[in-house]
């Protein structure tokens, strides 16, 4: 099978008018609206160092919260902005934010970023761990995509069980969904939202202890056991995924009360900074890590990626063993 080969090219945009566009911080994604002028004490917060939020992602996601507020699609008085390009820390060196502009909150937490596949003869798009260098909206891809979202439903599921502080205990976690629009309108397809970067490692199948969570076990009324991991400021599958702690009060915030997120960058910034155009940001820690990030089009990834799985199928899977 060949290689895949993608173009990065800017279609149906005109270089110079696209290069005014992101020095104006105007994305693809997020419409003109009548913003609300910048605070002063959100001003302080303006910057590329740690704990601080790029003004060009602060610039979108205020406009995309103030266009949903206007339009009556959300209520909610904070939102949420995650910067991609920068590099995979926790807590002020983290890169996904919570602003409360009437309480003056702001807040800085982790969040991984796509981990991406290696196709091995088709394509490799796998992230390293600390910065991300691909991004796509493909199904199947595990890669991040920038753009606007906005909260929709929770979803709680059983992860299974593991052994802590001498009890066997279960871990419940909830996904908050999101919706998006334009180059992320395919959110729900890909499974794309937010939850606490905790999972079991399953190693074995033992029955339901607790009749509560009888609608998550199995026809044989088993439930997965296995190793409790916490892989907070590390990689995901494409969604994104915080601490439990920082989890948990973003669940309380979007509970019946959606808002907008708004993650940096989009594909159109992506390509800019491949081409080195004036004006266009990437964090420099991760851009010196990287050498240039790769934008993985959705069209042609998509069949590539089907391509391989037709060529090389998964094997069936082996149904874990009963717990000793």
């Amino acid at each position: 099978m060949p290689r895949l080969s993608l173009r990065p090219a800017l279609i149906g945009l005109a270089g110079l008018a696209f290069a005014a566009a992101l020095l104006m911080g105007i994305g693809s994604g997020t419409a003109r609206a009548q913003t609300a002028a910048l605070p002063a004490w959100l001003q302080a917060h303006v910057g590329t160092a740690d704990g601080q939020i790029a003004p060009v992602v602060l610039q979108r996601a205020r406009a995309l919260y103030y266009q949903k507020l206007q339009a009556g699609k959300i209520r909610n008085a904070c939102y949420f902005a995650m910067d991609a390009t920068r590099p995979n820390g926790v807590g002020q060196q983290g890169r996904f934010y919570i602003i409360c502009e009437g309480s003056q909150v702001f807040r800085v937490m982790s969040s991984g970023h796509g981990n991406g596949i290696n196709l091995q003869t088709v394509a490799d798009f796998a992230n390293g761990p600390e910065c991300s260098e691909h991004f796509s909206n493909a199904e199947g891809s595990y890669l991040t995509m920038g753009g606007p979202y906005v909260t929709a439903e929770l979803k709680t599921s059983l992860k299974g069980y593991y052994r802590a502080d001498g009890k066997t205990q279960p871990l419940v976690r909830t996904f908050i969904q999101f919706e998006g629009e334009g180059e992320t309108a395919n959110a729900r397809e890909r499974q794309i939202g937010g939850h606490p970067s905790v999972v079991i490692r399953a190693q074995c199948r033992m029955k339901l202890p607790d009749p509560q969570y009888a609608q998550f076990a199995d026809e044989q009324g088993y439930v997965p056991f296995g190793e409790f991991i916490n892989y907070t400021g590390k990689r995901s599958n494409g969604c994104t995924n915080w601490s439990w702690a920082d989890a948990n009060e973003i669940t309380r915030l979007v509970q019946n009360n959606p808002t907008s997120l708004y993650i940096y960058p989009e594909s159109q910034d992506i390509v800019a900074v491949g081409r080195g155009v004036r004006g266009a940001y990437w964090n420099a820690t991760c851009l010196r890590a990287i050498g240039r990030p790769k934008f993985w089009p959705r069209a042609s990834l998509e069949p590539a990626i089907a391509q391989y799985k037709k060529k090389y199928p998964a094997p069936p899977p082996k149904p874990l063993p009963i717990c000793r």
